[in-house]
This record gives C-alpha cells, sequence and structure tokens, in this order.
C-alpha cells in the first residue's frame, strides 16, 4: 500500500485505521452537510471548540463496515476556502494547516445537485488541496423535481473523483457513501486541481518554488495570486505573486482586486462548465417552495407570518413544559424527597443532614430536571423549524430589523427563544456563524422577559395595580423589547464598534417534511449538553442558598431558625440599603432577589417564606401575602408605594435571569464575558430602578 501524499501515511492494517482515520465534511451552508453527519454518527456525539478559536465543531464515530470505524468531523459551513469569518477559518485550517487535532485522511465534499455551480466553486479549492476527496452529492430529489436531474456517473468523469448521490434524511445512498470513503482511505489518491487557464497555471508554476511548505503549494499559490495571504505566510509573497500575474495574465492587472476577481471568474467558470456537461435537463420548475416563498418572504407579509410561527413556538413551550415542569419538581422535591427523609430519618441520621440532603441536593435535583421539559419542547420545536427549512426564511424576514444593532436577521430567532426562556435561548445561538455576533446576542438574551418572570409580575401588579394588572404586565414585555434594542445600540456603538456589517448570503433550502431521525439526534445532542454544562452549578448554587438561609446568626439551631436571623436575611439586611435610592431597601426584598439569582421562580416562594407562609400560591388573592407586601413596600418607600413596586419589577427583569442562564453563557461566550454580562445587567437593573423610583415618586 502506498504513502499518503496528504500529511499521513496510508496503513497496512485494518485496525490502525479503525482507530486513527479522519473524514471530514465540507460544504456550503444548507447542503445537508448536518444532516448526513447525524445519518453517519446518530446520536454519537460531542461538540467542543476547535483549537484556539470559540468556534464549534461536532465529531463523532462512523462506522464504515462490520470492523472499521472512522472518525468524522463535520466542519463549519463556508463558500470558500479564501475565509471571510472565523468559523470559515477554521474549515480552512483544518483543511489546510496542522493546527488542528490532525489534518483529515478523506475530505467529503458535499455537493448540492439543485444548485450545482455554487457548491462546484467550493470543490475547486477542495481539490486544490491535494487532500483525497469524496463527492456526496445532496438534494437530487430536488434536483429531479426541478427538472434539472445531475449524472453523477459524468460528474465524477469529470471531476475525477468518486460522486455518490444520497438522500441523507432518509439513509440513502449511506452505505455507497461508506463504501466510497473506505475505499478513498485506503487508496489516499490525491485528486487533479481543476485547470484555469493557461495564464493562471504560468503564474502558479513560477510562484511555487518561492512558497513555505506550511500550506499545500498550489493552493497556496491560487490563494495568493487571488490577494489573500493566509496565516504564517510572508506578506511579501502577495507582491511577488502579483506582480507575477501581471506578467503572464492574458489581460492587464491594474489594482490589486484584478487577481482575487481573475480567479474568482476562472474558478466559476470551470464551475459552468461542468454543470454545463452533467446536468441532463434544461427545465427549471417552479417548484411548491418557491410558490411558498413568494408569501412567507413577501416584504409585508413575511413578518406577521414570521411572528404567527414565533408565537406559536411560545405558546407552545409555556403552555405545554409549564405543568410538566411543575408535575416534575413536584414529584422530586415532594414523595422522592420525603421518601429520601424518612430513610434517613430511620438510620438515626442528624436533622441537619437530612436538610440539606432533602431541601439542597434533592432540591437541586428538581431545579435541573424541572427545565428539562421545557428545554425538550423547545429544542425539538426549533429543530422542527431547521429541518423543515423554515429558519432560513425567518433570517431572511427579520434581516433588515436586526441590523439597527448590527446584528444578522438570524440573530432574532434565538432572542424571540428568550422571552420563553433564556436557557435554550443562549443555547440557540449557535445558529450564528460569526462568534462576534454570537457574543452580542447572548449578551442581550437576558434582557428578554422569560416566563419564569412573569409569575412575580403577575403577582405583584394584582397585588398593587387591580384592573390595571394585565396592562402593567403588558408593559413590562414593551420595556423588555426597548431594553434589547437600546442596550444592543450601546454595546454596538461601544463595544463591538469594530464588528462589521455582515451581508446576509443565504441558501434557501427546499421545505421539508422533518425527519424523526435528525429531530430525535439534533435535541438530544442539544439536551446532553445543557443537561453536562448546568446541572452542576445549580445543584451546588440551590445548595448553598439553602445553607444560607439555615445558618443562625446570632444564636439558635441550624436548619430551625427564622428566615430574618439567618445568614441569608443578615446578608439581605446588610445588602438593602444599597436598594434604597429605588425605594425598597427591605430585607425581604433582598433575600428575594438573592434567590431569584438561582430561578425567578424562587422569588415569590422567598417573600411567601419570609413571612412565614406555607403557601404563596393563590397569588393576589393570599390575603396576608398581599398585605404584608404592601407594608413592606410602603414603608421602604416612604409611602410611594407604586413606584417602589414598578421600581421592584423593573430590576427584576434587567438583573441575571438565573444561574441556569449563566451555565448557559458560559459555555457559550466564556467566564470573563460571562461575569462582564452578570456586572453590566446589576448595572443596567439597578439605574433603571432608581430611575422608575426617582421620576415615579413626582407623580404617585
Amino acid at each position: 500500500m502506498s504513502e499518503s501524499c496528504c500529511g499521513g501515511s496510508a496503513s497496512t492494517s485494518t485496525a490502525t485505521l479503525t482507530d486513527t482515520s479522519t473524514v471530514v465534511l465540507v460544504g456550503n451552508p444548507n447542503v445537508g452537510k448536518s444532516t448526513l453527519f447525524n445519518a453517519a454518527t446518530g446520536a454519537r456525539q460531542r461538540v467542543g471548540n476547535w483549537p484556539g478559536t470559540t468556534v464549534e465543531v461536532t465529531e463523532g464515530p462512523w462506522k464504515l463496515g462490520p470492523d472499521r470505524t472512522i472518525r468524522l468531523l463535520d466542519l463549519p459551513g463556508t463558500h470558500s476556502l479564501l475565509p471571510a469569518a472565523p468559523d470559515e477559518a477554521v474549515t480552512r485550517d483544518a483543511l489546510l494547516t496542522d493546527s488542528g487535532p490532525d489534518r483529515p485522511d478523506v475530505v467529503i465534499a458535499v455537493v448540492d445537485a439543485a444548485n450545482l455551480a455554487r457548491s462546484l466553486y467550493l470543490l475547486s479549492q477542495v481539490l486544490e488541496t491535494g487532500l483525497p476527496t469524496v463527492i456526496a452529492m445532496t438534494m437530487t430529489d430536488v434536483a429531479d423535481g426541478r427538472g434539472t436531474p445531475v449524472d453523477a456517473a459524468r460528474l465524477a468523469a469529470v471531476a475525477g473523483v468518486p460522486v455518490v448521490p444520497l438522500v441523507a434524511r432518509g439513509g440513502t445512498g449511506m452505505p455507497a457513501l461508506a463504501r466510497a470513503v473506505d475505499a478513498a482511505l485506503q487508496d489516499r489518491r490525491a485528486p487533479i486541481a481543476p485547470h484555469l487557464g493557461e495564464d493562471v497555471e504560468a503564474a502558479v508554476e513560477r510562484l511555487k518554488p518561492l512558497l513555505p511548505e506550511h500550506y499545500p503549494p498550489r493552493w497556496l499559490a491560487l490563494a495568493l495570486l487571488a490577494g489573500d495571504v493566509p496565516p504564517g505566510v510572508p506578506a511579501d509573497l502577495a507582491v511577488a505573486a502579483r506582480t507575477i500575474l501581471a506578467d503572464t495574465a492574458d489581460e492587464p492587472m491594474d489594482s490589486e482586486e484584478d487577481g482575487e476577481i481573475l480567479i474568482a471568474e476562472r474558478r466559476y467558470a470551470w464551475a459552468h462548465d461542468v454543470r454545463a456537461a452533467v446536468v441532463t435537463g434544461s427545465e427549471t420548475r417552479v417548484t411548491l417552495s418557491d410558490r411558498v416563498d413568494r408569501i412567507v418572504t413577501h416584504r409585508w407579509i413575511g413578518v406577521p407570518i414570521f411572528l404567527a410561527v414565533m408565537w406559536v413556538v411560545f405558546e407552545l413551550t409555556t403552555t405545554v413544559a409549564k405543568p410538566l415542569q411543575d408535575a416534575l419538581q413536584g414529584v422530586i422535591t415532594g414523595p422522592i424527597a420525603d421518601a429520601t427523609a424518612g430513610f434517613l430519618n430511620t438510620l438515626h441520621a442528624p436533622q441537619p443532614l437530612i436538610g440539606l440532603v432533602r431541601d439542597g441536593f434533592i432540591g437541586g435535583v428538581g431545579v435541573v430536571l424541572s427545565f428539562v421539559p421545557l428545554m425538550l419542547i423547545m429544542f425539538v420545536l426549533l429543530a422542527v423549524l431547521e429541518d423543515s427549512g423554515y429558519m432560513a426564511r425567518a433570517a431572511f424576514v427579520a434581516d433588515r430589523l436586526m441590523r439597527t444593532i448590527g446584528l444578522p436577521g438570524r440573530a432574532v430567532l434565538p432572542l424571540i427563544v428568550g422571552f420563553g426562556c433564556n436557557v435554550p435561548a443562549i443555547a440557540g445561538t449557535k445558529v450564528l456563524s460569526n462568534p462576534r455576533h454570537r457574543m452580542l446576542t447572548a449578551l442581550l438574551i437576558p434582557f428578554t422577559s422569560c416566563s419564569a418572570r412573569l409569575v412575580v409580575y403577575v403577582m405583584l401588579a394584582g397585588v398593587f395595580f387591580g384592573s390595571q394588572a394585565g396592562t402593567v404586565v403588558f408593559a413590562m414585555y414593551l420595556t423588555s423589547i426597548v431594553l434589547v434594542v437600546g442596550v444592543g445600540y450601546l454595546l454596538r456603538n461601544i463595544i463591538f464598534r469594530d464588528m462589521a456589517d455582515e451581508p446576509l448570503v443565504l441558501d434557501l433550502p427546499p421545505y421539508r417534511r422533518p425527519s424523526l431521525r435528525v429531530l430525535s439526534a439534533v435535541t438530544w445532542q442539544k439536551l446532553r449538553g445543557f443537561l453536562s454544562t448546568a446541572s452542576g452549578i445549580i445543584v451546588v448554587t440551590v445548595t448553598a442558598i439553602w445553607l444560607l438561609a439555615s445558618i443562625p446568626v446570632g444564636g439558635g439551631t441550624f436548619g430551625q431558625v427564622d428566615p430574618g436571623d439567618s445568614a441569608l436575611g443578615t446578608v439581605s439586611s446588610a445588602v438593602a440599603p444599597v436598594f434604597a435610592p429605588a425605594g425598597f431597601d427591605d430585607w425581604h426584598a433582598g433575600a428575594a432577589l438573592a434567590t431569584g439569582f438561582v430561578a425567578k421562580e424562587a422569588v415569590v416562594a422567598t417573600i411567601a417564606q419570609s413571612y412565614s407562609m406555607d403557601d404563596p400560591g393563590h397569588g393576589a388573592a393570599s390575603a396576608p401575602l398581599a398585605d404584608s407586601l404592601r407594608e413592606t413596600f410602603r414603608d421602604s418607600s416612604g409611602g410611594h408605594t407604586l413606584p417602589a413596586v414598578l421600581a421592584f419589577m423593573m430590576f427584576l427583569l434587567a438583573y441575571t435571569p438565573c444561574v441556569a442562564t449563566l451555565a448557559a453563557l458560559r459555555g457559550t461566550i466564556g467566564l470573563r464575558a460571562t461575569l462582564m454580562s452578570v456586572v453590566m445587567q446589576l448595572a443596567v437593573a439597578w439605574v433603571l430602578a432608581v430611575a422608575v423610583f426617582q421620576i415615579g415618586r413626582i407623580f404617585w
């Protein structure tokens, strides 16, 4: 067996290939690359940042045969190997340098049969890397439906590499693709790069002796001729490349951009020539997707349709998940917690230990598991929108609005999801390819008013505003939208000033019926990521809050202490003066905000517990709680009760949503940016609360 020409050597045994071979998927966005990856690996996947970047790459094992399993990587979608964004740079680096875990043994170039010329442009660059390549041709059913079927055998002959037509959603063609990849792993034959004209080829040959060995010589020569200088390449080589191209080109090279235009034109010419040779039909039919798009992407009708779709997602998430959340947490913190406490009692365990296990550990697990129904429903619905093809249309419709704060249209989707729950919304920022867009969107999501805050809004509005309660709650959501836009505008002009506007380039995939296999794989992958990231911090924080509420200050028995005399009450009293300008410098409010840091649902329970109430849950109808609330806000506000209540609600709206959100933020934007986010949220919340109270006291 021959030596590999592409950075590795061929193995003489199947066992070695089983453990070490790496295959990568490369293709444009929305060509079915991730669907193919899910079909190959199922749920056996893990997501991690590419070394030295914040760009996530998914990998998993792919079983090619009974005794061969290889490592499959799903690289970020890109239109070119001359990258314009960090995620595209990851794809370039994976193919061309040794900066990643290892250089791939085989490339699967995913080509969209329905948009063949665009895919072939990227394929021309992949072939220039010298890596063994197999073409996986997706969307063949769409191309057939449009009357433009692609002759796979002819494409293989023209491109010089194997071509496998497939419909990954249904698994059609996957065994043939596995066989083709297996053969490529053993053969390790380098492909023949496209011929781009005698003048360009002459320039490439003259430039090759000057090049460093860090990149494949032909690809690097063409990159330099196009004016791109990859990392680690001396800048003076670009000057030499322009000079050489000016000498060899058939047309004058008057500016630096001329080389880029010339190389791009030659690649597109090759792509169109190949398409003309392999597409056997000429009729382009108007498909059902085309007819639907005339409505859902309409300039005026598209926005109401988009809002209606997202309203349905929001309603289903809140109405279906909430009962499941309550029931699951009730079972865990009720029968399971009681049974555990009873078991510990039979072992004569000390009461503090029983309290720690029951109210700390089990309570923390209850908080974690209570998120599972909500996350599950949200991830399923988002996967349905993505797999059906609507997500790309939603980004197109929202693009103009989101550009007011420097974000692409796709960013509106996680922001809207945030009104249901911030945690899956932050996870949803992964649909944004640009890391700076992802960070800005993640920083804004905590200002979207999640459904957990609604419980507190309704309670306070019902107690203090009577028949106007609905208007007050609606105003809180409007304020949330204003906050997102306002903070986004400020961040865009202060911290993200150098973030260039990115044109919206979308390939609208055809509408499809969502695949159950794809939905389950994507949902499980995201749910598992949430549980592994957020569970530890939530359990620890809930346990810490319980400990603080159980520790007596100034005498008493651990676990049997009045909330006001506990460490939690003492600390809350010490912090309370900070809120004096906002009109609620009472320890009850401070304690509620402290536990609300864990989960906003805990605010109601904390207020009830601080007044020794067993059941807060009849909301505004609970007269003793209502009376206590009125007394607290009246006394702390100097008689300006309503402004103090509004200020409290505004602080609740703007400060950190919950520790689950923090865990999701940390996993998405890193610890440092998460800490900055918390400081920003607290500052905005305090300023907003003080402003509302100080202005409101003039009128009330």
